[in-house]
This record gives structure tokens, C-alpha cells and sequence, in this order.
């Protein structure tokens, strides 16, 4: 009798996870993404398909809609080189950081660059750039300088996504990803060992580059494409910088203004936190 039920239990358990296969092949198939080539993967941070995920904000994936900006033909050679070459002294980021390994990764999020209208996209693409450039110093710093012996473990988010001890999550890459937290999402997404191999965000240029357009477009994208301005993207990337006089956010305002003007776009209004 008791194999008797085992076995019903188990006949139940498949048919019920056939059934659910059926029904919940376009909606929530994972948190923060990393989806299968035919889904999209929401603002929101979760896989599917329609326009709820493939439409604005869409993150990667089939997204629709767009607006037909070619991002390559907004991040030219000239304009990417203009920022390395503003860097002094021995930069490592010199041969990581390039136009090629940028390209690269942005093959896996179509939807950075190409919400709401064409100037929509390069005010984006100005902030995008703006924040990677104050972070690493004109693309040139591969790593955080700033206390590196802080492991950056936040304790009270260490039972979802718990620290190896002999790690380190501090700043790395073009957005300087910093906490366990951004490693483990990340690497969820991205689909790389973040916590068990943060230094990976230093060594491999294309995932290097994936990393800030995850973190950009599951942070920072909506405040600039929807209106709310470039400070709003300031207090979504280091909100530590906001309030008061701040020269940290001067700078990275400073560098928006300027790579507005370099592709032809108002900087528009709300510029600080």
C-alpha cells in the first residue's frame, strides 16, 4: 500500500509540473534574469514573454520595441578614445577597457540605448559614460583603491548571498561593482560565480562590461529615459554623494554636461541628487 501511494505521489508530482509547464512557459521564470535565449528579461528583473517584458525597460534578451538607435554608431571610436585619453600615468584599464569588449558585451542588452527617443538614447548614453568614467578614472582603474581591505559583506544580507571569507567585493569594473549582494545578482544574470569569484569582474573585459550594463539598466535607466533627470541616476549609483555641496557629484554631473554636448543632446534639467 505504501509503494502504492509513493507511486500515485509521484504520478501527481509530474503531471502537476507538466501542467505548470504548460501554463508558465511566457511568465516568471527566475529573479534578476539570466533567461533563456527566447525570453526577455523585464525591468523588473524577471523572464518571460510580451510586452510587459519584452517592451520598456526590457533588459536583455528578444526585446521589442526600440527605437532604432544603433548605440555603435553613437559610441564611436572617437568618442570612447576621448575619454581613455583624458587618463594620465600607467592605466591597466588602457588595454581592458575597449570600444570592441564594450560592443561585445552589449550584444546580450539591446535594451540599453534604444528606449524612448533618439535623444532619449543619447542622454542614456551620455550617463552611462559620465558615471564609468568618474568611477574609473577616464577608464583607467580596474579595482577600488579605497580601504581594500574592507571585504564590502553585508552582514545583513549574507543568508541569500553569504560571503566567502576570503573574498573581497569591493569596487571593480567599469561601474565599480561593490557589496556581495551586486555580486550574487550579477552573477545570477550574468551567469558567473560572483561570490566565489569577484576578481573575475577585474580580469574578463566583456563580462566586465556586462556587469555595468546589468547593474545600469536594473538601476539606472528608468531615471534618465523617464524623465526624472541625471541626478536621479546619481543617487541610484551612490546615493552616499547626495546632499549638500558634493564634489564627487559635481564631477559626474560636470562630465555629463560634457558628453551631451559631445553627442548633440540637451543634458536637460534635475541635473543633481
Amino acid at each position: 500500500m505504501a509503494r502504492l501511494v509513493n507511486l500515485s505521489s509521484t504520478f501527481l508530482l509530474i503531471v502537476l509540473a507538466g501542467v505548470l509547464a504548460v501554463f508558465l512557459p511566457d511568465s516568471v521564470l527566475g529573479q534578476d534574469c539570466g533567461c533563456a535565449p527566447d525570453l526577455c528579461c523585464s525591468q523588473y528583473g524577471y523572464c518571460g514573454k510580451g510586452r510587459e517584458y519584452c517592451g520598456r525597460g526590457c533588459r536583455e534578451g528578444p526585446c521589442d520595441g526600440g527605437n532604432g538607435v544603433s548605440v555603435s554608431d553613437i559610441v564611436t571610436q572617437a568618442f570612447f578614445d576621448g575619454i581613455k585619453n583624458e587618463a594620465t600615468g600607467d592605466c591597466p584599464g588602457r588595454a581592458f577597457y575597449t570600444r570592441a569588449n564594450f560592443l561585445d558585451a552589449l550584444k546580450a542588452y539591446s535594451g540599453f540605448g534604444t528606449v524612448g527617443s533618439v535623444d532619449d538614447s543619447k542622454r542614456e548614453i551620455a550617463a552611462f559614460f559620465a558615471h564609468v568614467s568618474h568611477e574609473t578614472g577616464r577608464l583607467c582603474f580596474l579595482e577600488e583603491n579605497l580601504d581594500p581591505e574592507n571585504p564590502y559583506c553585508d552582514a545583513g544580507k549574507a543568508a541569500e548571498y553569504p560571503c566567502n571569507p576570503s573574498k573581497h567585493y569591493y569596487g571593480r569594473g567599469p561601474l565599480q561593482l561593490t557589496w556581495n549582494y551586486n555580486y550574487g545578482d550579477a552573477g545570477r544574470s550574468i551567469g558567473f560565480d560572483g561570490l566565489g569569484n569577484p576578481e573575475i569582474v577585474a580580469t574578463d573585459p566583456v563580462l566586465s562590461f556586462k556587469t555595468a550594463l546589468w547593474f545600469w539598466l536594473k538601476n539606472a535607466q528608468d531615471p534618465i529615459t523617464s524623465g526624472q533627470g541625471f541626478g536621479a541616476t546619481i543617487r541610484a549609483i551612490n546615493s552616499n554623494e547626495c546632499g549638500g555641496s558634493s564634489d564627487k557629484a559635481a564631477s559626474r554631473i560636470e562630465l555629463f554636461q560634457k558628453y551631451c554636448g559631445q553627442l548633440g543632446v540637451s543634458p536637460g534639467g534635475n541635473l543633481n541628487c
